[in-house]
């Protein structure tokens, strides 16, 4: 009888270690990726069949800012992230202690200076108020193109964290306002001109090549990424993601959508 219960006792425990291992696999079979909506998110959602094919389920978590994506993806509620670019991701991981990791390029949304009040640089009257992105990178990064287009001088034109405080010319008075990235585009009919990142303009209509004053050029080193957090980038279905957002049909969906350079891929 002992002997008996001894192998029905096995024989449980066996099966519980099956089910655990299905349960097991079966979770690792889904990925799950926060994006801003376009084009981030609407680029993941042409994968999902894709890597469905490689048993691969991708689950997209859509975020609207730029802060929650990370502290999901560092807390684990998420697998990986589409949104931001490496400078940005380095500036986090250093604010806030995080271990977040570039698991591959895929695109540039170049950034650019708008205006419903001027149609050209010159345009813009002195004194006028110019609202940038109020994170640190792109913040910098918005500073960096305000120069190019030549309204400014930084201090240190390699910084690509300058604040306001590092403009060390500033010919026509420009005062800045520090504004959350999400909301520039609404409030570009309020100021004189706007710095706005790609992944707002465009769901605002607006086109950098058509209606910015002054693009970022294709050089930039803003590119955006896949992130995880460190130990994960070699993960199968991460490495499965990231090849199948640099693939030809990608490539195809971004020419036709779109056609006038609002995103540049780097693949």
């Amino acid at each position: 009888m002992k002997k008996f219960l001894v192998i029905i006792a096995i024989t449980i425990f066996a099966c519980a270690g099956l089910l655990a291992t299905g349960s097991k696999e079966s979770a690792s079979a889904v990925l799950r990726v926060g994006a801003t909506p376009e084009p981030h998110a609407e680029m993941l959602k042409l994968v999902i069949d894709d890597l469905a094919k490689q048993g691969i389920e991708l689950k997209i978590i859509e975020f609207t800012d730029y802060v929650t994506p990370n502290t999901a993806l560092e807390e684990g509620q998420i697998d990986a992230n589409f949104f931001q670019h490496v400078p940005y991701m380095a500036s986090f991981n250093s604010e806030h202690g995080y271990h977040l990791v570039n698991a591959g390029g895929i695109h540039v949304e170049p950034l650019a200076i708008y205006s419903k009040k001027a149609s050209s640089l010159s345009e813009i009257k002195d004194g006028g108020v110019i609202a940038i992105p109020n994170d640190p990178t792109n913040e910098g990064r918005a500073l960096l193109l305000l120069q190019s287009a030549g309204l400014i001088k930084l201090k240190d034109s390699s910084s690509l964290e300058s604040t306001p405080f590092d403009i060390a010319e500033n010919p026509r008075n420009l005062k800045f306002s520090e504004i959350e990235a999400a909301s520039l585009p609404r409030v570009l009919a309020d100021v004189d001109a706007a710095v706005i990142n790609g992944n707002y303009a465009i769901p605002a209509g607006l086109v950098a090549t058509k209606d910015g004053l002054f693009v970022e050029g294709a050089d930039s080193p803003y590119v955006n990424i896949i992130t995880v957090k460190a130990g994960n980038e070699s993960n199968p279905s991460v490495q499965a993601l990231v090849k199948a957002l640099q693939s030809q049909e990608v490539k195809d969906w971004v020419a036709s959508r779109y056609p006038n350079g609002e995103v540049v891929l780097v693949f």
